[in-house]
C-alpha cells in the first residue's frame, strides 16, 4: 500500500509515485479536491483501508489525515512531494493577484514602486534574525519571498525583455551548480568553508569577467556595510590599508573603522546595529526610571540623565 501526500496539488504528482499508481489495484483520495480526485481516477477512501487487498494508492492532502495514519500503521510507504512544492502555489497566487480580475493595488505596482517594500521587508527579516524570534523569522521570510515573486511577475509583463519566476529559478540553479563544481562534478574537493569562499569568488570573477576588484559591490547598501565590503574586496586584491581615505573627517574615520573591521572578520554593520539597539534600550530604561521618580523624561538635564542611566552600562564588556 502506498500513500501519496499532495498538500500542494498544483505542484503535481511526485515522480516516485508513478510506478505504484500504474500498478495499483485501487486508487483512493482523502481530503483533496473532488475535481482533482476525478482527474486521478480516485474514489473516496473507505473507513477501513487496512483491510484492502492488492496494491492500493491513497492520495491525501494532510499527513495527519486519519486514513493516512491507518495506512502508515499498516506499514504503507509514504511518498511526499519534493521540497519547494509550496512555491508553485505561491507563484500561482501571485499570478492571480496580478492578473485581470485580481487585486487592483497589485496590478498597479512596478519595480520602482516596490523598492521601498523590498528594503523594509529585508530589514524586518534582519531584525527577526537578530532577535531570535522564530515566529517572526517564518513570517518575514515569507514577506521577502513575496517581493521576489512580485518582481518576477512584473518582469514577465515587460514588452522588451520579459522573464518569469521560472527563468529566475533556473538562473539560480545554474549559478549554484556552477559555483559548486566539487559537489555537482568531479572537481577538486573543498574541505573548509574558507576554501569554499575563496573558490566562490574565483568562479564568480571568471563568470562575470570583472575588470575591477570592486565591480559588483552594491553601492546602494548602508554606508557602514558598503565601507566594510570595499575593505574586504580590496584586501583580496592586495590593496594596503594605508591607501584608505586618510582624512580626519568623521566620515573618513568611519570608513577606515568599518573597512578594517571587515578585513578582520567583523561585520561592522551588524556590530554597529547591536550597539545602537543596546543604547536605545538604555535610553528607554533611563526614561522609565525618571517617570518612576515622578519626572518628565522630556525635561531631563544632563545630571538627571546620568542619575537615571542604567547601572550596567551598554558599553560594558
Amino acid at each position: 500500500m502506498t500513500v501519496v501526500l499532495l498538500p500542494f496539488p498544483d505542484a503535481g504528482i511526485p515522480p516516485a509515485a508513478v510506478p505504484f499508481l500504474r500498478g495499483a489495484h485501487a486508487v483512493y483520495a482523502s481530503g483533496i479536491d473532488s475535481e482533482l480526485a476525478d482527474l486521478l481516477g480516485a474514489k473516496p477512501a473507505p473507513e477501513d483501508l487496512a483491510g484492502e487487498t492488492g496494491p492500493v494508492v491513497l492520495f491525501a492532502a494532510d499527513a495527519a489525515d486519519p486514513a493516512v495514519a491507518a495506512m502508515v500503521r499498516a506499514g504503507s510507504r509514504v511518498i511526499a512531494q519534493p521540497a519547494g512544492a509550496g512555491l508553485v502555489e505561491a507563484a500561482q497566487v501571485m499570478d492571480r493577484l496580478r492578473s485581470p480580475g485580481g487585486c487592483p493595488w497589485d496590478a498597479e505596482q512596478t519595480h520602482d514602486s516596490l523598492r521601498q517594500y523590498l528594503v523594509e521587508e529585508t530589514y524586518e527579516l534582519l531584525e527577526a534574525i537578530e532577535e531570535g524570534d522564530r515566529a517572526a523569522l517564518r513570517e518575514e521570510l515569507g514577506d521577502v519571498l513575496l517581493q521576489v515573486l512580485f518582481h518576477a511577475r512584473v518582469a514577465a509583463e515587460d514588452d522588451g525583455d520579459p522573464f518569469d519566476i521560472d527563468v529566475v529559478a533556473s538562473a539560480l540553479v545554474a549559478k549554484l551548480v556552477g559555483r559548486h563544481p566539487h559537489i555537482f562534478s568531479d572537481a577538486e574537493r573543498v574541505h573548509t568553508a574558507a576554501h569554499q569562499q575563496v573558490r566562490w569568488e574565483e568562479l564568480k570573477q571568471a563568470e562575470k569577467q570583472r575588470e575591477s576588484s570592486v565591480d559588483g559591490v552594491a553601492l546602494g547598501q548602508p554606508a557602514v556595510a558598503l565601507a566594510g565590503k570595499l575593505g574586504q574586496r580590496t584586501k583580496r586584491a592586495g590593496l594596503p590599508a594605508d591607501l584608505f581615505p586618510a582624512g580626519d573627517s568623521a566620515a573618513e574615520q568611519l570608513f577606515r573603522l568599518a573597512a578594517e573591521a571587515r578585513r578582520n572578520g567583523i561585520d561592522p554593520e551588524g556590530e554597529l546595529r547591536a550597539v545602537a539597539k543596546r543604547f536605545a534600550a538604555d535610553v528607554r530604561a533611563a526614561e522609565k526610571s525618571a517617570r518612576a521618580a515622578g519626572l518628565d523624561p522630556a525635561d531631563l538635564d544632563a545630571r538627571a540623565w546620568r542619575e537615571h542611566w542604567p547601572q550596567q552600562s551598554s558599553d560594558s564588556p
